[in-house]
């Protein structure tokens, strides 16, 4: 009886080891953000910054093709959402503004925007009516037409508006898509009338001369 005993419990004693020896952890979410380095002295751990970390659990709203749809998609795209952002370019905050366009529409202090949401919801407003003024017979013209494999759309135009400027976008129409101007970092007009079609922006009023008031 007692042999019978130890048998099994040494089956069941093993049976344990193996079974703890082969558990397997599902951390993913909790160490996707660290990395190890490798080195001539050793192996070195990185931990994400408080930055990274805020980044890391941006959510971003399922708005469709809305005029809110249209600003989170853009947001998203140029600063992540973040209002205080400062780009290396030095183009600033949710909606990544230079500073000779901010003074255009008005913007002057540039430390008080980028503390302040609801200026930056403004200025994008402001800017976005300007850019509709100025492409007003454009958007008429080319709307619904496919150039270089992208159909045109007004919230697409305003969006490369946004990106490169009224002027590049006019021209880009007018070469047939021969002259796709890119910014700083590369990206395209071109890529930003795809990427953005679609959108409801008729809330936004076309006008020369909007500006933020606060």
């Amino acid at each position: 009886m007692i042999k019978k005993w130890y048998f099994y419990s040494s089956i069941a004693a093993v049976a344990i080891i193996i079974s703890t020896g082969f558990r397997t952890f599902n951390n993913d979410e909790d160490t996707h953000l660290f990395t190890i380095n490798h080195t001539t002295d050793g192996l070195f751990y990185d931990v994400p910054t408080p930055e990274e970390l805020a980044y890391a659990h941006i959510v971003i709203p399922q708005t469709g093709k809305t005029y809110a749809g249209f600003k989170q998609a853009l947001a998203f795209k140029e600063s992540q959402g973040k209002y205080h952002l400062v780009n290396t370019l030095g183009y600033m905050g949710k909606y990544q503004f230079g500073a000779g366009t901010l003074r255009t529409i008005g913007v002057r202090n540039f430390d008080l925007f980028l503390k302040s949401p609801a200026m930056q919801e403004k200025a994008f407003n402001a800017l976005l009516a300007i850019n509709k003024w100025e492409l007003r017979h454009y958007i008429e013209k080319y709307n619904g037409k496919v150039i270089q494999g992208v159909t045109i759309t007004e919230s697409g135009l305003l969006a490369a508006a946004h990106l490169g400027g009224a002027g590049s976008v006019k021209k880009f129409l007018r070469s047939n898509g021969s002259r796709s101007i890119k910014d700083g970092y590369g990206t395209s007009i071109r890529s930003y009338m795809k990427r953005y079609a679609g959108y409801d922006t008729s809330l936004i009023e076309a006008s020369k001369n909007a500006r933020v008031k606060m």
